[in-house]
């Protein structure tokens, strides 16, 4: 299993946005990033995710799984951009904040602190780990 990070604006889709897709899950379309969509090519059925909030947010709140792995993205006709599907599976009993993130030691090689306008990015299984730990989830 691979673990992931979703970055979205909470005016344009919401933490509750998505747990309202309920398990069929949504589309995480709109990307046209190349880095962003290769990373959503590598991405496999189970696979975990943060849902991090960004702009004023800025703190992951939850997490997700993959439930549609790489296809066209529905909101363009053009070929090269891709999307997964991805549904909410827990939210954050504590959101863990970027300033905290950045803070942690053992976070300091993490994309998100190293790249964190990439709006789609790779996490470690120790990133993982700590993150959900900080976040309250076991």
């Amino acid at each position: 299993m691979k673990y992931w990070l979703f970055k979205s604006e909470p005016s344009v889709w919401s933490w509750d946005d998505q747990v309202a897709k309920g398990d069929m899950g949504e589309e995480w379309n709109g990307v046209r990033n190349y880095q962003a969509r290769n990373h959503m090519r590598e991405m496999a059925m189970g696979d975990r995710g943060f849902f991090y909030h960004s702009q004023d947010a800025r703190a992951i709140v939850g997490t997700v799984e993959i439930c549609a792995t790489a296809h066209r993205d529905s909101t363009t006709d053009d070929d090269r951009w891709d999307c997964v599907d991805i549904r909410a599976l827990a939210p954050l009993p504590t959101p863990v904040p970027l300033a905290r993130v950045k803070e942690t030691p053992e976070l300091s090689d993490m994309v998100l602190v190293r790249n964190s306008r990439l709006s789609v990015q790779p996490v470690t299984e120790k990133e993982w780990r700590l993150i959900c730990e900080m976040g309250g989830l076991s």
